[in-house]
């Protein structure tokens, strides 16, 4: 347990910070106040060298851990060589080569980004340059970025107040089935939410849909994880009114969901995939992939009608290789399969043995955890008891994002066994701890 915490180092910098750093920073580390000094695969310390085992693994984006020695050595590398340019470089032209091989063949040509958000809109750009339409529907609880071409998408509440959003954006309900929309239960609902799709389209739009977007794992939403039907019904009804789908694997790619790609587990065949957060390791990288003969629309094709500044510099291609290779090297996407299934079944022990634990979900390293106040209502926990969960966790060494009642656990892919059980036993005693002081509700 550590004590004083925050610790004094921490403390001070965090409010020193604070002076200069505009609000809106992420909760995470708002409500921690903790300043990080050092980590080294998922084990972080901060400036009071206090330790943490990280299963926020910065909200998705750290596959391969803190400071991986290939990851350090290749960043050093680069960094001595040339960091910026949009010209070719082998770097770059290497790293293609190997995130290609991985693809499907219809998924031949790759177009490099910084932020998640730039990537989406980009595909967004380019399912209007193909299709020559200009609506674009999402799902409630989905998350594809805060810029405003896509913030009218975002499935929360988050863009109340942040209107007007962009013209020709539709949202229907996800098949989220433990608080189905439509108070139905699987399987016997007949995957009802794929007919409100239909309707939404037919109803509200001018049915002049470019692509309907969607997560494999829904994310942000609490690690949501649909029926095995689902998915390829939403590719039907793309197909049914000639628009295209596009996998958003933000979160799920990568071997994150035990596979390379979130979209195998449903046998999909996107016509775009988004790809990003763990694709760079920690470095701000991310891509679009489509076929050949979609990437050679117009405008998207013109000279610079499809490139960033940023995107694919020396240094994020660097970062991306490096990444790749250690995840194939470490046989990260079996690791993140193997591991999570075992971890899944423990969640499953936390389901039956604590009556807070509403609803346990996974696939691969990408967990989540429902806490209710009770099973039977499914009230969601309050933010102040969530927050005791948060601080209790800190407090025993383990970061996590249980500070929401959409409880995600997404470590790094290189976690090893003895540090995702050690993580899980201080679940498991906060969690009892608060149990036997019974004041969840």
């Amino acid at each position: 347990m550590i004590k004083n915490f925050p610790g004094k180092r921490s403390k001070k910098i965090f409010e020193e910070e604070q002076k200069y750093i505009s609000p809106g920073i992420q909760g995470i580390a708002l409500y921690s106040k903790i300043a990080l000094a050092k980590g080294k695969n998922a084990i972080l310390e901060d400036e009071d060298g206090n330790r943490y085992i990280d299963f926020v693994s910065g909200i998705g984006v750290g596959s391969v851990g803190h400071c991986h020695p290939h990851y350090v050595k290749s960043l050093k590398a680069q960094i001595q060589k040339i960091t910026y340019s949009s010209f070719t470089t082998k770097v770059r032209k290497d790293f293609l080569k190997l995130l290609s091989s991985l693809l499907p063949e219809s998924l031949n040509r790759i177009q490099l980004f910084s932020g998640g958000a730039e990537a989406v809109e980009a595909a967004f750009r380019l399912a209007k340059s193909i299709t020559k339409k200009f609506e674009f529907v999402s799902f409630w609880g989905g998350f594809h970025g805060k810029t405003g071409g896509v913030l009218g998408l975002l499935g929360d509440e988050f863009k109340k107040d942040l209107g007007p959003f962009m013209p020709g954006l539709y949202q229907a309900s996800y098949a989220y089935c433990y608080r189905c929309p439509l108070k139905l239960k699987y399987p016997e609902c007949g995957l009802a939410c794929v007919e409100v799709l239909r309707k939404v389209i037919k109803l509200q739009s001018q049915q002049q849909i470019a692509a309907i977007i969607a997560e494999p794992v829904q994310g942000t939403a609490g690690n949501v994880v649909p029926p095995p039907e689902f998915l390829p019904a939403v590719q039907a009804v793309a197909k049914e009114f000639n628009a295209l789908f596009i996998s958003d694997e933000m979160q799920t790619g990568f071997g994150r969901t035990g596979s390379m790609w979130g979209f195998e587990a449903d046998h999909l065949s996107p016509d775009i995939l988004t790809l990003g957060k763990g694709i760079g390791g920690g470095f701000p990288l991310s891509a679009v992939a489509s076929s050949f003969k979609n990437c050679s629309s117009k405008p998207f094709s013109n000279p610079s009608g499809s490139s960033s500044s940023y995107g694919g510099n020396p240094l994020a291609a660097s970062a991306g290789l490096a990444s790749l290779e250690i995840i194939l090297k470490e046989n990260c996407a079996q690791n993140s399969q193997e591991l999570g299934e075992l971890l899944l079944r423990r969640l499953k022990n936390f389901q039956e043995k604590f009556e807070f634990v509403g609803d346990v979900r996974g696939r691969g390293l990408m967990m989540g955890i429902e806490f209710v106040k009770s099973k039977k209502t499914k009230e969601p926990l309050s933010k102040e008891v969530c927050l005791k969960i948060f601080q209790e966790c800190l407090k025993r060494g383990l970061l996590s994002m249980s500070y929401t009642y959409t409880f995600r656990l997404i470590p790094p892919l290189t976690i090893l066994k003895k540090e995702a059980l050690e993580a899980f036993d201080i679940l498991e005693e906060t969690f009892t701890a608060l149990s036997k002081k019974g004041n969840y509700k």
